[in-house]
Formats: structure tokens, C-alpha cells, sequence
């Protein structure tokens, strides 16, 4: 047995020298005393670290599919009415939604931006005065209401109650409403005036939407929009003669949800219009981004980038639809974010380098000044030094 803990007592990498040996010096009690205080701070700030979290990124490819968008948006049109703003939305997959009104809040501003009126942009009117019937009479009593579309019926049982329906199937046409005037529901519900009674206001919109997951656009255009099923973007034609100054701020812009960390740019960006009409484009780079927090909770969302460009009514070029328009565009790269704490073996680690670390260097330090005083002090003895 006595031999055996000899031999592991000749394995001992740290031999003991009697306390009388020890010579202690002015210079190592400082050194120790200053190594000590930074072994501390450095502790203190690696002990922060373990504490907070640290996100990991990745890339990888985007592989989902079948999935929706949502856009939330918010943004401030100053020298355009509530009444002529439209939200369209359209995608290379040919779905279109025109005038979009669900899930959107309009706020009629004075030019101090002052808001005079908010409400949702819901469809129809308050309806005055007997309607005129299809058949060309007036309603009675006793009659079901079925309004005349003015020839934009697309089926003989079709039914426009409301200017609003009118509207609608004129765009479904392709066709322009030149003249409300002469359209028995606009003017029972005083369309005109309530056009003329918002001259010279702005409107606030904000809301979402939500597409399908394929490159397309979204935009707001002052006055209705006239599509033909069969138009391209780039084939828009706006069918009013007014001039419209769109300038506009976007407040907030943002794809999916909110998480931690994300920035989107178009966050405060306005534009002011010096010449009259012309489509505002910006053009969107989609990043499909994946955030998951210390507590597993998953945000699916998005990131982008943008550029932007102003194309002018000019001669020779075909007419614009005046208005701001966003095209996007999806990354095929997504991208994670992980919150995670630094692993405690990780943490044991670090404070063990900085012990060590911090021990070896002052060591080298203090004998470095303890046998250079030593030196000193031998030649002064011998009169070498002078």
C-alpha cells in the first residue's frame, strides 16, 4: 500500500516548499493585488454574459410553400381624400383583389393633420328617396329593391342597391364612371358631395392584408382602379383625368409579425410630390425570417429590403395610374434566429482561462521584477553599477 501512494506522490505536479523558503516582496503584493481585482472584473463580466442571452443565426433554403402573407401598413396620404383612396392588391398568380375595405381603417385629416374623422372602410350608404328600380320604376312598399348595374350586369338577375355595387361591376367591366351624376344610387347617396365635402383633406389608411406567398404588389391609388382581368401591373390605366399629388409618409411597413431586433426601413419614410400625378414604386425584397426565444416561442415573419423609384406622366409614355405602388419579391434564403444561454460548461471554461490566465501572466511579471532587482542589487554590491 506505501508503495502504491508513493508512487502516486511522485505524480504530484504541484510540490509544496517549506514556508521557509518563501520570500514575499513589496512588488509581487502589488502585482497580486492588481491581478486579483482584474480576475474579479473579468469574472463579474463573464457571469453577465451566462446571464443574458445570445441569438445564433443561420441560412437556409426556403422550402415552405402554400403559405399566406401578411402586410401590415399604415400610412398618411396628405392632399388625397379618404373617399378616392383604394387599397389593390394583385400576384403573379393572376389573383386580384380590387378596393380592398376588410380589415382597413381610414382617417379623414385636416391639412394640419389634424384627425376630423375615423371609421371603417366598409361598403354601402344610407339610402334616401325611393330607389329606382331595374325595371325602371320607383320602389314601392311592397317590392323587393333590385337596382339597376347601367348595363354592367353580368347576369340578368344581377342587382347594383348601393353606388358602391355600381361601381364594383363598372370595374369588373373594365369601364369607367364618367358621370355619377346620373346614377340614381350615387346621387341618393350624395356621392358627389360627399367627394366635394372632402376637397382639400388627407387621409390616414392602415390596416393589413394578407396574400398568398408569390411575388406580387399592393397599392394605394387615388381614385378607383379599372382593371381588365387580363392586364399586367405595367398595364394599369387610370381612367380619371384629376390630377393627384401623392405624396404620402409611410409610418410603419412591416411583413408578418413583430420580433425582437427587426428593423424595417420604410418606418418613417415620406415623400413629398412636386409635379402632377405619376406612380411612386418600391420595390421589396422579401427575407423569410424564423425568430425563436429562450422560452421556445416561435415568430414566423419576415424581414426586407427596398429601393425605390418615381416614374413621371411624361409625353410619349403611356398614362400612369397615379399612386404608390409596392412591388415584392420573396428571398429564397431564410433565415433563424435562436435565443440561447451560453452553455455552463462553456461558462466553467472561460473563468478557469481567465484564472489561469491572469496567474500565469502576473507570475511571468513578478519574476521579471524579482530577478531584476535581484540583479540590481547583486552588481550595486560589487560596485558594477552605477
Amino acid at each position: 500500500m506505501d508503495r502504491v501512494l508513493g508512487k502516486l506522490r511522485s505524480l504530484d505536479a504541484y510540490p509544496k516548499i517549506n514556508e521557509d523558503f518563501y520570500s514575499r516582496t513589496l512588488s509581487g503584493g502589488v502585482i497580486t493585488l492588481v491581478s486579483s481585482v482584474f480576475m474579479l472584473l473579468l469574472f463579474f463580466s463573464e457571469f453577465r454574459l451566462y446571464l443574458h442571452t445570445v441569438t445564433e443565426t443561420k441560412l437556409l433554403v426556403d422550402t415552405s410553400r402554400g403559405e399566406k402573407l401578411k402586410i401590415n401598413f399604415d400610412v398618411t396620404f396628405p392632399a388625397i381624400p379618404c373617399s378616392l383612396l383604394s387599397v389593390d392588391a394583385m400576384d403573379i398568380s393572376g389573383e386580384q383583389h380590387l378596393d380592398i375595405r376588410h380589415d382597413i381603417v381610414k382617417k379623414r385629416i385636416d391639412p394640419q393633420h389634424n384627425v376630423i374623422e375615423v371609421k371603417p372602410d366598409v361598403i354601402g350608404a344610407p339610402k334616401i328617396d325611393k330607389p329606382l328600380q331595374k325595371h325602371g320604376g320607383r320602389l314601392e312598399h311592397d317590392e323587393t329593391y333590385c337596382g339597376t348595374c347601367y348595363g354592367a350586369e353580368a347576369s340578368d338577375d344581377d342587382c347594383c342597391n348601393t353606388c358602391e355595387e355600381v361601381r364594383d361591376a363598372y370595374r369588373r367591366k373594365g369601364w369607367a364612371v364618367t358621370n355619377v351624376d346620373l346614377i340614381d344610387q350615387c346621387k341618393r347617396e350624395g356621392f358627389v358631395q360627399k367627394i366635394k365635402d372632402e376637397a382639400g383633406e388627407g387621409c390616414n389608411i392602415h390596416g393589413s392584408l394578407e396574400v398568398n406567398k408569390v411575388a406580387g404588389n399592393f397599392h394605394f391609388a387615388a381614385g378607383k382602379s379599372f382593371h381588365l382581368s387580363n392586364f399586367n401591373v405595367q398595364d394599369l390605366i387610370a381612367f380619371q383625368a384629376e390630377s393627384h399629388n401623392i405624396s404620402h409618409k409611410i409610418n410603419s411597413l412591416s411583413f408578418g409579425d413583430y420580433f425582437p431586433g427587426a428593423v424595417n426601413p420604410l418606418d418613417g419614410v415620406q415623400w413629398a410630390h412636386e409635379t402632377q400625378n405619376g406612380m411612386y414604386q418600391y420595390f421589396i425584397k422579401v427575407v423569410p425570417t424564423i425568430y425563436k426565444d429562450i422560452r421556445g416561442r416561435t415568430v414566423n415573419s419576415n424581414q426586407y429590403s427596398v429601393t425605390e423609384h418615381f416614374r413621371n406622366n411624361e409625353m410619349g409614355r403611356p398614362q400612369l395610374l397615379p399612386g404608390v405602388f409596392f412591388f415584392y419579391d420573396f428571398s429564397p434564403i431564410k433565415v433563424t434566429f435562436k435565443e440561447e444561454h451560453i452553455p455552463f460548461l462553456h461558462f466553467i471554461t472561460h473563468i478557469c482561462a481567465i484564472v489561469g490566465g491572469i496567474f500565469t501572466v502576473a507570475g511571468i511579471v513578478d519574476s521579471f521584477i524579482y530577478h531584476g532587482q535581484k540583479a540590481i542589487k547583486k552588481k550595486r554590491e560589487i560596485g558594477k553599477f552605477s
